[in-house]
């Protein structure tokens, strides 16, 4: 995917961020059209809406269905908007192309099925389609599955492509609506630097008032714009009322964002990034004195017939050193993930012990 067209909207100016915003799902004519105007007169050049809208259960409110072009259109036509939806199948983006949308994406669940995703790579080739296409990532944290996704759009020959990262779906409870995960979507912009990668805070959060936090955080990691569900009256949205903001408050978010410099120059941060490059040395030195002791432990378990985990000992420490990491300034969820890991490989160390002296 090397010749992917980093500029989605040739005609738009190609300044960061790009801004795509509307309502979760067209519900009528009027709300369709009161939330364009409004994004329009703040500025905004990218109007979204769902016209087919997949469900997790059946019973809830599945879109207006084709009813809802015409509005779309309308909305070009008077605002000179540009205008997206999702599709998820061959009819949907058969009636998006002939009504001559701008912007197609793929749903997350859509995205998680290759031959969903086949299937509107081939309607878009068939169609010769000049459009741009974004393609969300899946329900689990799955890179390869996106990364597949992107290839078959990108197969079918269209080259403005970009990705959406809108997070991973989860279970329990959690501050997020689907986990962020940002490490998929940085490992996403280190194998493909031209792929345009818009995130979408509404979907992370899945609450309104982390909008704005979640936005910052994405220009900070330089994502190259922002997806919003933007509602005129969002308390009363016929789907996810409790992500979606007014284009008033959308115009706010956007007015407070701090957008870092992507162009600036690095060389002042040599010294610091040398610096870095020395600390980490000495923790793989550090951590290789730990699975050295590892490794005698295992020997030592192996002459007592003792077995590998030793879970009290193991949650204990992990209770103290992520209290001691907390008091250092790091997250809880960052210090369980190194530490479980470090875990798991002095394990590994220690059955490598034993086994060595089973094969003698």
């Amino acid at each position: 995917m090397k010749d992917i067209q980093p500029n989605l909207f040739p005609q738009l100016s190609s300044e960061r961020p790009l801004i795509i915003a509307g309502p979760c799902s067209a519900e009528t004519r009027d709300q369709v059209l009161s939330t364009a105007r409004d994004l329009k007169a703040n500025g905004v050049k990218v109007f979204r809406a769902g016209i087919w809208k997949p469900r997790t259960k059946p019973g809830g409110f599945e879109g207006i269905g084709s009813e809802g072009i015409p509005w779309m259109c309308e909305v070009r036509k008077e605002t000179g908007m540009l205008i997206g939806t999702e599709v998820a199948n061959r009819a949907h983006v058969e009636e998006a192309l002939d009504a001559g949308f701008d912007m197609l994406w793929l749903g997350a669940r859509t995205s998680a099925n290759p031959f969903a995703v086949q299937e509107i790579a081939d309607t878009l080739a068939a169609a010769k389609a000049d459009v741009t296409v974004l393609v969300k990532n899946p329900v689990n944290p799955d890179l390869e599955l996106w990364i597949g996704a992107l290839q078959r759009i990108y197969n079918a020959g269209i080259r403005k492509l970009g990705a959406i990262h809108r997070g991973f779906s989860t279970y329990g409870k959690h501050l997020y609506r689907n986990m962020p995960e940002w490490h998929i979507p940085i490992e996403l912009r280190l194998r493909y630097p031209n792929l345009p990668i818009i995130c979408d805070p509404s979907h992370i959060g899945g609450k309104r008032e982390l909008i704005a936090p979640l936005s910052q955080q994405a220009m900070d990691m330089g994502f190259d714009g922002l997806i919003v569900e933007t509602h005129c009256n969002p308390d009363c949205a016929w789907s996810d009322a409790a992500q979606q903001i007014t284009p008033e408050i959308l115009n706010f978010i956007l007015g407070t964002l701090v957008i870092r410099n992507s162009k600036q120059t690095t060389e002042s941060l040599t010294l610091l990034r040398q610096k870095i490059d020395g600390i980490d040395n000495e923790l793989l030195e550090i951590l290789a004195k730990r699975m050295g002791v590892s490794r005698e432990i295992g020997r030592y378990k192996r002459e007592h017939r003792m077995s590998v985990v030793q879970a009290g000992r193991y949650n204990d420490v992990i209770r103290s050193r992520v209290k001691l990491g907390e008091e250092m300034g790091m997250s809880s969820d960052f210090l369980r993930t190194v530490l479980l890991a470090i875990h798991d490989e002095s394990v590994r160390q220690q059955i490598e012990v034993i086994n060595d002296r089973n094969r003698i």
